[in-house]
């Protein structure tokens, strides 16, 4: 008998790819691009891709509750117990440059705990999702997190390395954050790190990929991700390999209390 949940996630990776090949119709052509904040771009094909995804997302679970980067929050969603989390252009940076780093993300989110997350990175060829408990997989292949138990040397998707930092090993970065935690879910990274406050949205979907993989996923304290908050932010994300995540934890504790304590 089919699982629903493998079913709803399959439904789910369908809208995701729906979503992911609209936005690349439109990658590297002429479209409108501005800054909601100081640093913050958007465009206008992530509110075209959001629109779509809120209708078809609806369409599958009509009860659920909707979270996203580009729609205006309503406190509707903390009544229900089930919320979809969702950036319809995770990496807007890399999408408006014409590089390949961006990633649609969407997330199930059940009674606080993200239980399906999807990515469609089609500038990559890349469909990722996973099922919470059931595993995680990028173009149908399983994913397993890697095995390194020894903090120096590992791999940090950066562009920079700070010189207290300097013991780790740089790996390439596309600018979604999603798809960074994703490669540690793919043994392409063993460590991916922020120490700033971050968006649900974010991180939802690439968490239920690492995790099912087998990494282990944080905040940048060490304490586990809840989602669907009055105020949906957490502070920082830590995505390891299981063997490094309390040395990391442990390496980027006193930088993480002096902003806290700031």
């Amino acid at each position: 008998m089919a699982d629903p949940r493998a079913d709803l996630t399959a439904a789910v990776a369908q809208v995701a790819h729906e979503a992911g090949q609209m936005a690349l119709a439109r990658w590297r052509t002429d479209f409108s691009r501005w800054e909601k904040t100081p640093g913050s771009p958007v465009c206008e094909v992530d509110l075209d891709v959001d629109r779509m995804l809120r209708a078809r997302l609806e369409g599958l679970l009509p009860d659920a509750g909707w979270l996203s980067e580009e729609t205006v929050d309503s406190p509707e969603r903390l009544s229900q117990s089930r919320v979809w989390v969702v950036d319809p252009i995770d990496g807007t940076r890399d999408y408006i440059r014409g590089r390949e780093g961006w990633a649609v993300s969407i997330a199930l989110v059940e009674d606080g705990r993200a239980t399906i997350g999807v990515l469609d990175a089609p500038a990559r060829r890349e469909r990722w999702s996973a099922t919470a408990g059931q595993g995680a997989q990028r173009n149908g292949m399983p994913l397993h997190a890697g095995n390194r138990t020894i903090l120096d040397g590992a791999r940090v998707p950066t562009d920079a390395l700070p010189k207290i930092d300097r013991h780790l090993t740089m790996v390439h970065k596309p600018n979604s954050i999603a798809l960074r935690m994703a490669m540690v879910a793919a043994d392409e990274a063993d460590l991916v790190a922020t120490l700033r406050w971050g968006n649900e949205w974010d991180i939802a979907a690439a968490a239920v990929i690492a995790a099912e993989a087998g990494a282990a996923v944080t905040d940048a304290v060490g304490a586990p991700l809840r989602y669907n908050k009055p105020n949906p932010t957490a502070f920082g994300v830590m995505v390891a390999a299981p063997g490094i995540h309390a040395a990391a934890v442990d390496w980027l504790a006193p930088r993480a209390q002096a902003i806290l304590s700031a």
